[in-house]
C-alpha cells in the first residue's frame, strides 16, 4: 500500500492503541494516534486521513457520535469501528450512520489489514465517475445519489451505494448472499445478514416511487433486482 496513506485511528485503550499504530506503521501507512473522539475529531478537521478506524466506546465523544459529525461533511472517507459489543441493534446502528466495516475485540492485527486493504481498494474504485440507469432513477455512483426523474437527489450511505450498485449490476439475475455479505460486511455471520437485510429494506423504499422496480427475496439464494 502506497506509503502515503494516512489513517486516523482512535483508541482509548494505549496499549492496543500503540500495538494498532506499530503494525500499521510497518506496513507503510502513516497513522494518527488519538485517545478520545474530541481530539480525533480535531485532527481530522486539520488532517486529511484516507480511512478511519474508530473505537466505539471512547470518552468524551464515543465512536458513533464521531462517525456522525464526520458523515455530516465527509460522506466518502471508509470507516471501521473497532468495538466489544455483539448485540445486533449495534451493529446494525453502526452501518446506519454511515460506518463501512466494523472488527469485534479482540481481533488480529492481519485481519484489521485485510479490511483496511478492502476498503482503499472499493475507495479507489468509486472515485471513477459512472451513471446507472435503473427504471425511472439515476443511480450516480460516485456521488452516492438517486434521483427519480428530474426531482431531487436523495443521498445514499456507502453501504446502500455499494449495495445497490451490484443488484444493478446483477439486475434480473439472483445476487449471491453469502458473495455480497464476504465483499461488502467482510464476512456472512448472523449479525452482517441482518444488518443487509436493513440496508435491503432501505433500497425498497427509496426506489418505490418505480413501480416496475422490485427487489425479490429469492429464500436460501439472495436477492434479485427487477426493472
Amino acid at each position: 500500500m502506497n506509503k502515503h496513506t494516512t489513517i486516523l485511528l482512535a483508541e482509548d485503550e494505549p496499549a492496543l492503541g500503540q500495538i494498532i499504530k506499530e503494525s500499521l506503521e510497518t506496513r507503510q501507512f502513516e497513522v494518527l494516534l488519538c485517545n478520545n473522539g474530541e481530539t480525533a475529531f480535531e485532527v481530522y478537521k486539520n488532517s486529511n486521513p484516507e480511512l478511519l478506524v474508530l473505537d466505539v466506546m471512547m470518552p468524551k465523544k464515543d465512536g458513533f457520535s464521531l462517525a456522525k459529525d464526520i458523515r455530516a461533511t465527509d460522506d466518502s472517507i471508509p470507516i471501521i469501528f473497532l468495538t466489544a459489543k455483539s448485540q445486533t441493534q449495534d451493529v446494525v446502528e453502526g452501518f446506519s450512520i454511515g460506518g463501512n466495516d466494523y472488527l469485534k475485540k479482540p481481533f488480529s492485527m492481519e485481519e484489521l489489514i485485510v479490511r483496511i486493504n478492502n476498503l482503499l481498494h472499493r475507495a479507489k474504485l468509486q472515485k471513477t465517475s459512472e451513471l446507472l440507469q435503473i427504471g425511472s432513477y439515476t443511480f450516480n455512483f460516485t456521488k452516492q445519489t438517486l434521483q427519480f426523474k428530474k426531482q431531487e437527489n436523495k443521498q445514499l450511505t456507502h453501504r446502500e451505494a455499494h449495495l445497490l450498485f451490484h443488484l444493478i449490476k446483477n439486475k434480473n439475475q439472483v445476487l449471491d448472499r453469502s458473495l455480497i455479505l464476504n465483499k461488502l460486511w467482510g464476512n456472512d455471520d448472523f449479525f452482517n445478514a441482518r444488518s443487509m437485510d436493513v440496508f435491503i429494506t432501505k433500497l425498497r423504499k427509496k426506489l418505490n416511487q418505480d413501480e416496475t422496480i422490485q427487489i425479490i427475496n429469492v429464500r436460501g439464494f439472495g436477492y434479485k433486482l427487477i426493472c
